[in-house]
C-alpha cells in the first residue's frame, strides 16, 4: 500500500512539474540576421557585372537579391521557427537611397526578403528626422515594411522637426518593442542606437538617445515581466571593437541582465563565431550585405544557448530570389527619372575606365587621392577666378568614414555612374536632395596644423574612420611624437604646383582654402570639443568674419541661377572623370595611370631622435618635457636623501 502511495505522489508531483515547466521540453529557434545594409542592393562589383540568377560567373560580393534566398532557404530547411531580424542602417549608400523618400524602396524589399524586425542606425537620420518620417510614412501607408524598434529615442517637445518621427513611435508605426509569436514561442525584441553611433549622427538633432544601459534594463523588465517572453532579442546599433572594454555591445551584455541575443551593428565586424558575454550570444554579420548569420538556438527551462552557427558569404555560388531582383531592376528607372535624368545623367553610364582598382586605405591611398582631388577641382572649377588669388581653394579634404566603397576594375574596367555614387554616397543637402554638399572655409596656417593632427591621433583613439584624405597639400609627421603634436611640416600647392612650406605659427596672418563636405566641415567645426580645446579650429569666411551657419559657406555651382545651387561630392567626382583625357581614343574617359600608386602626400618619420620628437613643440610637447624633468627630478632628489638617510645610520 506504501508503494502504491508513493508511486501516486510521485506521479502527481511529476504532473505539477510538467505544468511548472521544471521538465518543459526544449523548443529550437533559429535567428537570420543582418545589419548596415546601407542600399547596397546591388552587392559590391561593378554594377554592370552583377548577376545574380547566375551562379559562378560574376565576382559580387552581397545584393539583396541573394540575401534574400539565404533568408527563404533558411526557412525551408527547418521545421523549427525562424525570424529574420536586422541591426539598422539600411539607409544611405547606393543611388537606390535617393529616392527612398519617395518610394521606401529600402524598407519595402526588407519585407518582401521576409526580413521581420528592424531597428534605426545613425545613418537613418542622414535623411534628418523629417526625412526619416517621410520614408517610414511611405512604407506604413503601403503596408511594406518590417516592424521598427526603436527603444531610447528622445524627442524634444518644443521643436516640431522631430514630431513626425514621435507621432509615429506613439503610434506605434515604430515602437519601443515588438513580440513575434512563432508557433509556442514568444520572441521579444527591441531596439537601441549606440553611444558612438548616436555621436557620428550629427544630423539626428533635435532626437537625442538615451542611455542604452538604462533603457535595455527598461526593456527587459518589461519583456521578461507582464509580456513573459520565451527569449529577448536586441537589435543595438552599437558595435564592437577588439578590446572588449571599449565594445559598446559587451558591455551592453555584461551591465544587463536578461538578454538573450545580441544582434550587433555599427562597426562592420567580421565575427565568424559569435560572443558569449554573460550568458548573452552576440553576433555581428559584417555589414553590407556581405555576411548573413544563421544562428540555431535552444530554448529551455535553463535558457537560450546556441546549438549551431552558419556565417554565410554572400557570393555568386548563391543564386539569387528572382522577385527581389526583378524588384531592384525596376527601381532603377525610378532612380533614373528622380534623381539622374534633371543632372543629365543615367545609372549606367559608363563615365570612365580604369585598368587598376581605386581602393580606400588607412593611411594615403590611390581612391582617397582621387576623391580630394575631384572636390578640389570642382570647387575651383566654381569659386576660383586668377584675377583674385584669395579665391583658389588650396587644400581638400575628406575623412575615411565618409569613403564607403573601392572602385573596381572587374573584367571590362568600365565605370559607371552608379559605381561613382557608391564611393561617396552619404547625406542630404541644405536643398532637401541626396547627399553632401560641398562648402569652402578659410582657416589659419596654425589651425591648419590642427586639422592635419586629426589624422595623426585621432586614428588610434577613435579608429581609421577618423583618418582624413587630402589634396593641395603634403605633409610631414612623427607618430612618436607628442599627440596633438606630431606634425612637423605641411606644404601647400601654389596656384603653379609649386609645394611651398606653411608658417603654422601664430605669427602667421594668412588664411588657407580649404573645401570639404559639409558633414566634414562640421566635425572640424566642433573637432575642439572632441579633444577639450586642443583641436579648437574657427571656419572664417574671406573677410576673417566667423562661420557659424556652415550652410552659409556651401559652393554654388551656378552663380547666376538664384539660390544655392549645391554642388555635391558624387557629382564633383563623376565630372572630374568626365574630364580626364581618353588616351585609347574609345571615347571613354581613362583614369590617369598616377593614380595606379601614391603620391607621398604623407611623409612619416616615426624618428626616436630627441631633438626630432620636441624640435617645434607645442605646450603640450612642453608640458611632456617638464613632467619628465621634473619626475627625474624627484627621482634623483629621493636618491640623495635616500643616500643621506643610509650615511647617517652608519
Amino acid at each position: 500500500m506504501r508503494n502504491v502511495f508513493a508511486i501516486f505522489c510521485f506521479l502527481v508531483a511529476l504532473l505539477a512539474a510538467s505544468q511548472n515547466g521544471a521538465i518543459a521540453e526544449e523548443k529550437r529557434l533559429t535567428i537570420v540576421h543582418t545589419n548596415d545594409m546601407h542600399s547596397h542592393l546591388l552587392g559590391f562589383s561593378p554594377n554592370a557585372e552583377y548577376s545574380p540568377l547566375t551562379t559562378g560567373d560574376d565576382e559580387t560580393v552581397g545584393g539583396w537579391a541573394r540575401v534574400a534566398m539565404v533568408i527563404a532557404r533558411t526557412r525551408s530547411d527547418r521545421e523549427n521557427p525562424v525570424v529574420a531580424l536586422d541591426a539598422g542602417d539600411f539607409l544611405m549608400g547606393s543611388l537606390f537611397h535617393t529616392v527612398s523618400r519617395e518610394a521606401a524602396l529600402e524598407l519595402k524589399l526588407m519585407k518582401e526578403m521576409g526580413i521581420d524586425v528592424t531597428t534605426i542606425g545613425n545613418h537613418e537620420f542622414d535623411f534628418r528626422p523629417e526625412g526619416l518620417s517621410q520614408i517610414v510614412g511611405v512604407a506604413s501607408e503601403n503596408q511594406a515594411m518590417p516592424q521598427i524598434v526603436a527603444s531610447n529615442l528622445l524627442f524634444d517637445g518644443n521643436d516640431p522637426r522631430d514630431d513626425g518621427l514621435e507621432a509615429q513611435l506613439r503610434s506605434g508605426v515604430i515602437k519601443p518593442y515588438t513580440v513575434l509569436q512563432r508557433q509556442d514561442l514568444r520572441i521579444g525584441v527591441f531596439g537601441l542606437m549606440g553611444e558612438n553611433a548616436a555621436e557620428v549622427s550629427p544630423f539626428a538633432k533635435p532626437v537625442r538617445f538615451g542611455d542604452p544601459v538604462v533603457y535595455a534594463k527598461q526593456m527587459v523588465a518589461t519583456l521578461r515581466g507582464p509580456e513573459g517572453v520565451d527569449v529577448v532579442v536586441c537589435l543595438c546599433h552599437g558595435g564592437l571593437h577588439e578590446n572588449p572594454e571599449k565594445s559598446e555591445d559587451q558591455r551592453l551584455a555584461r551591465e544587463v541582465e536578461g538578454i538573450d541575443v545580441i544582434i550587433s551593428g555599427h562597426t562592420d565586424t567580421l565575427l565568424p563565431e559569435p560572443i558569449v558575454q554573460n550568458g548573452t550570444i552576440i553576433v555581428h554579420g559584417l555589414g553590407y550585405g556581405k555576411r548573413v548569420g544563421v544562428l540555431d538556438l535552444s530554448v529551455g527551462p535553463d535558457g537560450v544557448r546556441k546549438i549551431g552557427y552558419d556565417y554565410v558569404t554572400i557570393d555568386d555560388t548563391i543564386k539569387g530570389d528572382a522577385r527581389i531582383n526583378e524588384l531592384i531592376v525596376s527601381a532603377i528607372d525610378t532612380v533614373n527619372d528622380l534623381t539622374l535624368a534633371p543632372v543629365g545623367l543615367r545609372f549606367d553610364q559608363v563615365v570612365a575606365e580604369t585598368g587598376f582598382d581605386l581602393v580606400l586605405g588607412k593611411d594615403e591611398s590611390n581612391l582617397g587621392n582621387l576623391v580630394t582631388d575631384a572636390i578640389l577641382w570642382a570647387a575651383n572649377e566654381a569659386e576660383y577666378d586668377p584675377a583674385d588669388p584669395d579665391s583658389r581653394v588650396d587644400i581638400a579634404i575628406y575623412s575615411n568614414g565618409v569613403i564607403r566603397d573601392n572602385v573596381l576594375k572587374g573584367q571590362t574596367g568600365a565605370i559607371a555612374v552608379s559605381d561613382l555614387f557608391r564611393v561617396v554616397p552619404l547625406g542630404v543637402g541644405s536643398d532637401g536632395s541626396a547627399a553632401y554638399p560641398l562648402v569652402s572655409v578659410y582657416i589659419s596656417g596654425a589651425e591648419l596644423k590642427k586639422m592635419f593632427e586629426v589624422l595623426t591621433t585621432l586614428p588610434s583613439l577613435k579608429g581609421d574612420d577618423y583618418f582624413i584624405q587630402f589634396s593641395g597639400a603634403k605633409v610631414a609627421f612623427n607618430r612618436n611624437r607628442m599627440w596633438f603634436d606630431r606634425v612637423t611640416g605641411i606644404e601647400v600647392a601654389d596656384a603653379q604646383g609649386k609645394f611651398v612650406p606653411v608658417d603654422f605659427s601664430a605669427d602667421n596672418p594668412r588664411r588657407y582654402k580649404v573645401v570639404s563636405n559639409i558633414y566634414n566641415a562640421t566635425f572640424l567645426k566642433v573637432i575642439g570639443s572632441f579633444t577639450q580645446g586642443i583641436l579648437t579650429i574657427i571656419p572664417r569666411d574671406r573677410t576673417g568674419a566667423v562661420i557659424e551657419d556652415l550652410t552659409k559657406a556651401r559652393i554654388d555651382g551656378n552663380i547666376g541661377t538664384p539660390g544655392v545651387q549645391e554642388i555635391k561630392d558624387w557629382a564633383a567626382l563623376v565630372g572630374y572623370v568626365q574630364s580626364f583625357d581618353d588616351k585609347n581614343e574609345n571615347g571613354i574617359p581613362d583614369i590617369p595611370v598616377r593614380y595606379a600608386g601614391l603620391e607621398g602626400r604623407q611623409n612619416i618619420d616615426d624618428s626616436l631622435n630627441p631633438f626630432g620628437l620636441v624640435a617645434g613643440g607645442n605646450y603640450l610637447t612642453w608640458l611632456a618635457v617638464s613632467a619628465i624633468i621634473v619626475a627625474f627630478a624627484l627621482v634623483a632628489a629621493l636618491g640623495v636623501a635616500s643616500a643621506r638617510m643610509i650615511g647617517k645610520r652608519r
